[in-house]
């Protein structure tokens, strides 16, 4: 009876977002105060289950991902993306134009939640076509897939950052991890299947429009080594400290607090702040009354994905309160299946369902914390098993199928055959490069 009430309270959350077109941070409020009267969680205590639910989840990654949206924000503002992607087609040459449109996008994408980084890449994906006289779907989905595999594998973006809190996972083997995933997804979805679309051709007319904004005008430009830096710095510190106990042995506790305090994500998030504030902001002659201004208007943006995310975390306290986490974790150990493989199954069935990736993640990371808790399965590759499983299903529900439909002029039909295609395969090789890594690990 008790997974009966699991299975109802998932089909329930699925028909609030996309029957009833709730709100998903209230449908997860809604769900889980419904699913703990049922799972018999006194009404008392049910109030103190949702406070802790949303203090848990919120409390170790609320700065991360703020944080993130200001780095992105501020890599968009002051023109250090499109820097970034004219010189990596630059390098590239006219030869190697997809290739040089999937590296733009996964540096990119890294800083870039994934809605900023196609509006502010499409314009250059157009005046690229235009130049070279190429089919915009042929040239522009490498890009589009490295940006949406960041958004499903790579830290900061909030799906990961908040599955990592959820599994108590490593955020920097979590990232290694999923840069080794991530290469081989984006090239066979990105360039390799691009190649099929070289005559697909718009269906109407695009609503795309470029166009210059006042900051671009008035204000300089930063150099290519400095976008650089800033955009990969969280990155490449989060790695660096990551390895770095693998490389430099030390007994001198000093050091070791120090070098965990400096290499907390936190952390490395403030040195990129403070880096991009100057570097980006300062430096090119804004204000720091304006660089404060692009930052407040960076935490609008996320705000309902916070809150998404503490909704996810006030479903995963009434499974655990309700003493149902030890049940499912009995019940799901028992299945004949990869763990890893389950966890991919039930987010790609969730995302086919209710077309948000982070809503999928996060309600799959509920169900499958049990089996993480009891210690059967790596918490990092968790993580990205459900971020590959959040990528598949992209079709009519979903917004980012509409935006690439709508940008690029193209009919429905393309549009599966397109986009739905590239979201499923890099689904899937995601799947896989994440089992072969565990067999290569254990």
């Amino acid at each position: 009876m008790t997974i009966i009430l699991i299975v109802i309270s998932i089909c329930l959350l699925i028909l609030c977002i996309t029957y009833f077109k709730i709100n998903a941070f209230l449908s997860f409020l809604l769900v889980s105060i419904l699913s703990g009267l049922c799972l018999g969680i006194a009404p008392d205590q049910l109030v103190g289950t949702v406070e802790k639910g949303i203090a848990g989840v919120m409390g170790s990654l609320t700065l991360i991902i703020v944080l993130g949206a200001m780095l992105g924000k501020i890599v968009a503002e002051s023109g250090a993306a499109e820097i970034i992607a004219v010189q990596m087609v630059r390098l590239m040459g006219e030869k190697y134009l997809q290739w040089g449109l999937m590296l733009t996008g996964f540096v990119v994408g890294i800083p870039l939640f994934y809605g900023v980084g196609f509006v502010l890449l499409v314009p250059l994906i157009f005046s690229i076509s235009y130049r070279y006289k190429l089919p915009a779907v042929y040239i522009g989905l490498p890009m589009l897939a490295a940006l949406s595999v960041t958004h499903g594998f790579i830290p900061p973006h909030p799906s990961p950052v908040a599955l990592v809190a959820l599994f108590h996972a490593d955020m920097g083997l979590t990232l290694i991890y999923g840069l080794l995933i991530a290469f081989p997804a984006i090239v066979l979805g990105g360039p390799i299947f691009g190649r099929r679309l070289r005559n697909m051709l718009p269906s109407q007319e695009s609503i795309f429009r470029q166009e210059k904004t006042v900051d671009q005008q008035v204000y300089k430009q930063p150099a290519v080594g400095t976008s650089l830096v800033v955009a990969l710095l969280p990155v490449l510190l989060i790695i660096l400290f990551t390895l770095i106990p693998y490389i430099y042995h030390t007994d001198d506790a000093n050091v070791q607090r120090w070098l965990k305090f400096i290499g907390s994500t936190t952390v490395v998030m403030v040195i990129a702040i403070a880096l991009a504030t100057y570097l980006l902001g300062l430096k090119l002659g804004r204000s720091m009354v304006k660089v404060m201004s692009i930052y407040e208007s960076a935490v609008k943006d996320i705000a309902m994905i916070l809150l998404i995310i503490a909704g996810s975390g006030v479903f995963k306290q009434v499974m655990e309160d309700s003493g149902v986490s030890l049940l499912l974790a009995n019940t799901l150990q028992q299945l004949p299946i990869s763990p890893l493989l389950l966890a991919w199954l039930i987010t790609a069935v969730i995302r086919g369902c209710v077309g948000s990736a982070t809503v999928a993640a996060l309600t799959a990371a509920g169900v499958l914390l049990p089996i993480v808790t009891a210690g059967k399965v790596d918490p990092n590759l968790m993580v990205l098993a459900i971020g590959a499983g959040s990528l598949m299903f992209s079709h009519v529900n979903d917004a980012g199928f509409w935006l690439f439909k709508e940008y690029f002029g193209l009919s429905v039909k393309d549009t599966l055959f397109s986009w739905s295609i590239m979201e499923a395969i890099v689904s899937i090789v995601g799947l896989v490069a994440v089992l072969l890594l565990q067999i290569i690990l254990y």
